[in-house]
């Protein structure tokens, strides 16, 4: 009976082609739009958390004013440039809670090959106190890194088509490009790390801005036990030339304008579901008055009002289906596509798993079913309790 009933639903969405079809294009709509919005908020806040956390440190010391340009690099793939003493490295170390520190200079910015290629920044840090590049560099060589070696990140060899060329010439110096570090999802990637023990060569070879004894960050990893915030409270109170940055916090500006970007998606579901449900509505109610006659005739050769209730409900979930299948492949194509356009999910290298996106796509499914159900519930309702006589009548 209900293979048979199956059969009939879909005769009946068939039979008006085109009402089924912009039916599911709403729905299909509707679902993108979701789809995409959702890819596009969780992707960066993924991001963002990923980042924050790949780069093992609890605490980011940086100059005073610069913990934007700090959060710039180390999230996304911009490049600046910005220094302190060196000497605040040993007053960083001797504050209470600090366990360890190790610190990065940023040298220079190298412009892409093209206009699809972002700029990259070269990184000089400390192999003896690293513990930032170190687990990276373990995998991709198994060794530190020697004087006038360098080693890329994983989008940065764009900028020295590393597939051709073994070495490059940096601040007049000859350096061995031996790898390519594994995608790390932070600043990392779009950076060339050489050791800091290339630095006086460096200052003394060529024109940069950095003087010798200066830095750009120190991350600090705290000791077991004690609050990173008290901890970095304590640190901007001890040293005035700096500010300092939670892990926890980073990031947080982004996040902040996501909330805006969050509530005009949200905007546009909510309009776009309330519409999907008056469609939804409106043609049920057409297509239950077109079949008062179809009704009355089933019931009265022996059609119970469940098996009517049950072949509406097909149609339903039917056109809820592929109105929302159609929606999750727009809405990922969508958010696939324009993540290489917009400049937010681009500097954050925003990625999704394929586990995220089905755990999108199965919403999007149950909103997109839950709409047609919806708008459809008040008309089947309506039509269950219909005698045949009556129905036969109303034609």
């Amino acid at each position: 009976m209900s293979f048979s009933l199956f059969s009939v639903a879909l005769k009946n969405l068939k039979r008006k082609s085109f009402r089924t079809g912009i039916l599911i294009l709403s729905i299909g709509l509707l679902v993108s739009i979701l789809v995409f919005g959702s890819s596009f908020i969780l992707s960066v806040n993924v991001s963002i958390k990923r980042a924050s956390e790949r780069l093992g440190a609890d605490l980011l010391v940086v100059p005073v004013g610069a913990a934007d340009f700090a959060e710039e690099v180390l999230l996304e793939t911009k490049a600046k440039t910005f220094y302190m003493d060196k000497s605040i490295i040993e007053r960083v170390k001797n504050i209470e809670g600090i366990e360890k520190v190790t610190y990065q200079t940023y040298l220079t910015t190298i412009f892409g090959l093209c206009c699809d290629i972002p700029a990259a920044k070269v990184v000089a840090f400390n192999q003896d106190t690293d513990f930032i590049v170190k687990p990276w560099l373990k995998k991709a060589i198994g060794r530190k890194l020697k004087k006038n070696e360098a080693i890329a990140g994983y989008e940065a060899y764009e900028n020295f088509d590393l597939l051709d060329v073994e070495r490059s010439v940096l601040f007049n110096i000859e350096f061995d490009i031996v790898g390519v570090l594994e995608k790390t999802g932070t600043g990392l990637d779009n950076a060339l790390l050489i050791s800091d023990e290339n630095m006086d060569e460096i200052i003394s070879r060529s024109g940069v801005t950095v003087k010798p004894n200066q830095i750009s960050l120190i991350f600090t990893k705290v000791k077991e036990g004690y609050d990173p915030y008290e901890v970095g409270r304590r640190v901007e109170n001890e040293i005035i030339e700096v500010d300092v940055i939670a892990r926890s916090d980073m990031g947080k500006n982004i996040i902040s304008t996501l909330k805006d970007i969050n509530n005009v998606f949200l905007i546009t579901i909510i309009l776009a579901s309330l519409l999907s449900t008056f469609l939804a509505w409106t043609i049920f109610s057409a297509i239950v008055n077109e079949r008062f006659r179809e009704v009355g005739i089933m019931k009265a050769i022996g059609a119970k009002g469940s098996h009517i209730v049950t072949m509406f409900i097909i149609e339903v979930f039917v056109l809820g289906l592929l109105g929302s299948l159609v929606g999750i492949v727009l809405g990922t194509y969508m958010s696939l596509t324009l993540s290489k356009i917009f400049t937010l999910l681009r500097d954050v290298s925003a990625t999704l798993t394929l586990l995220e996106r089905v755990e999108i796509g199965l919403f999007g499914l149950l909103v997109g079913t839950g709409i047609c159900v919806v708008g459809a519930l008040s008309s089947i309702i309506r039509i269950k309790g219909l005698e045949p006589l009556t129905a036969l009548k109303e034609v």
